[in-house]
C-alpha cells in the first residue's frame, strides 16, 4: 500500500497492510536527524518546505503543511522578532545532554490592553504566498502520502496569543462580547485557511487548541461548550461540506475527557496526540474505537527522552496491541520530538512501530 492507502484505510477503520506511522521534531532534533541519515542541512534546501526528504527517508506516512498563527513559533532566527499577527517572541536557550536549543516564548501580547481589540487587523488568510508551496508538495507527493493541512491554535490558543492567557480567561468568565471578539479573530482566519487548504486537495486538516491540563480540563467543559464547541462545529461543517471525504483530527495536550462525546457530535474524526500519562490509550480506545480515531500515544514526557531503546520498544509493541486492532490508530510520539531524546530511543521507536505494526497485529 501506498502510504496515503495506508492512512485513510486506518482512518476509515480498517486494517492496513500495517500500522501508519508519523512524527515531527524541534528543529535540532530534525537537523540531528538529518546528521544521521547523510541529509543536507534543511536550509541549504533551495525548495524550502516543498522537499520532505526527512519524512521519506525515515518511512513516515503523512506529510504536513501548516498555514496559521503556529508558524510564528520559529518565524525568525532573531533573539526577539514581531510575527505577522504583532505577537512579540523571544527565543529562549535551554541545554541538553546532546546540546543546546533554543524554545520561543511569548514576551508581548498586542492585544493586552483593550483599546487595542477594535482597531486590530489580522494577517490576510486568503493570500496566495500563502498556499503556493502547497500546490508542488501535492503534485511531489500528494499521490503517495496522506497531505495534512494543519491550522492548529485554531481558536482558544490563537486568542490568547493575541491578549494574554490570564486576561483572556477572565474575559471569558467577566466579559462574553469582548471575548467572543477576540475568539473570533483567529477563528475567522483559521476557517479561510482550512477551506482553502481543503479546496486545494489535501486529504485531512489538523485542527485544535491546548485545553486540557495532565490532571483534567484547563478551562470548565461548559466554557469549551459555550465558546469553542459551536466555533468548531463551524469549521467542520465547511470542511465537510468542502469534501465528504476531508478527515478532521483535533489536537489537545492533556486530558479532555470530557469533551470527546462533543468532539465526535461535530464531526471530528481523529484525537491527537492522547498522552498516555494524561489519558489512558487503552480506555479510550475501548469507549470511542469505533467512533474516533488515535494518533499519537508514545510517551513524549518520560519513555522517549528518559527510557532506554528497550522500554521504547515495550510501549511501541503495548500501544500497538491495544491500539491497532480494527484500524482507527496512527502511531506517532505526543509532541514534537525533543533535543533531549536520544537518537537510539527515536530510532528504536521507528523500528518497533514497523515491526509490531504488521496486519494481522500479532503482538
Amino acid at each position: 500500500m501506498t502510504s496515503k492507502e495506508r492512512v485513510i484505510a486506518a482512518l476509515s477503520h480498517e486494517e492496513p497492510d500495517r500500522v501508519p506511522i508519523t512524527a515531527s521534531f524541534t528543529p535540532e532534533f530534525a537537523e540531528r536527524l538529518r546528521q544521521h541519515l547523510g541529509l543536507p542541512p534543511q536550509d541549504l534546501n533551495p525548495h524550502g518546505g516543498v522537499i520532505h526528504d526527512l519524512e521519506e527517508a525515515l518511512g513516515l506516512d503523512i506529510i504536513q503543511y501548516s498555514v496559521g498563527i503556529a508558524n510564528s513559533y520559529y518565524a525568525s532566527s532573531e533573539d526577539t522578532y514581531v510575527c505577522e499577527w504583532g505577537i512579540t517572541w523571544k527565543q529562549v536557550e535551554y541545554e541538553t545532554p546532546f546540546g543546546k536549543g533554543r524554545y520561543t516564548e511569548i514576551a508581548e501580547h498586542p492585544l493586552s490592553r483593550d483599546e487595542n481589540i477594535a482597531s486590530y487587523v489580522p494577517p490576510d488568510p486568503h493570500r496566495e504566498e500563502l498556499y503556493a508551496p502547497l500546490r508542488e508538495v501535492l503534485k511531489r507527493y500528494g499521490k503517495d502520502y496522506f497531505i495534512l493541512g494543519v491550522t492548529v491554535c485554531t481558536i482558544f490558543e490563537g486568542a490568547w496569543y493575541l491578549r494574554g492567557l490570564e486576561r483572556l480567561l477572565v474575559d471569558m468568565v467577566t466579559d462574553e462580547e469582548k471575548a467572543n471578539a477576540i475568539l473570533d479573530i483567529p477563528f475567522s482566519f483559521h476557517l479561510e485557511a482550512a477551506k482553502h487548504l481543503v479546496m486545494m486537495g489535501v486529504d485531512g486538516i489538523w485542527l485544535g487548541d491546548d485545553v486540557g491540563t495532565q490532571r483534567g480540563m484547563l478551562i470548565a467543559p461548559e466554557l469549551w461548550r459555550k465558546y469553542l464547541k459551536p466555533r468548531m462545529a463551524v469549521i467542520c461543517s465547511e470542511l465537510k461540506r468542502l469534501n465528504p471525504d476531508i478527515f478532521i483530527a483535533y489536537h489537545s495536550d492533556g486530558n479532555i475527557e470530557p469533551i470527546i462525546e462533543d468532539l465526535i457530535e461535530i464531526g471530528i474524526d481523529v484525537l491527537n496526540p492522547v498522552q498516555p500519562k494524561a489519558m489512558d490509550p487503552a480506555t479510550l480506545k475501548r469507549r470511542y474505537g469505533t467512533r474516533l480515531s488515535f494518533w499519537g500515544t508514545i510517551d513524549e514526557q518520560e519513555t522517549l527522552p528518559f527510557g532506554t531503546p528497550e522500554t521504547v520498544r515495550r510501549e511501541v509493541r503495548e500501544r500497538i496491541r491495544v491500539m491497532a486492532p480494527g484500524g482507527g490508530f496512527i502511531i506517532a510520539p505526543t509532541h514534537h520530538v525533543q533535543l533531549d531524546t536520544p537518537l537510539e530511543n527515536f530510532l528504536a521507536f521507528l523500528e518497533a512501530a514497523k515491526t509490531y505494526g504488521v496486519y494481522p497485529v500479532r503482538v
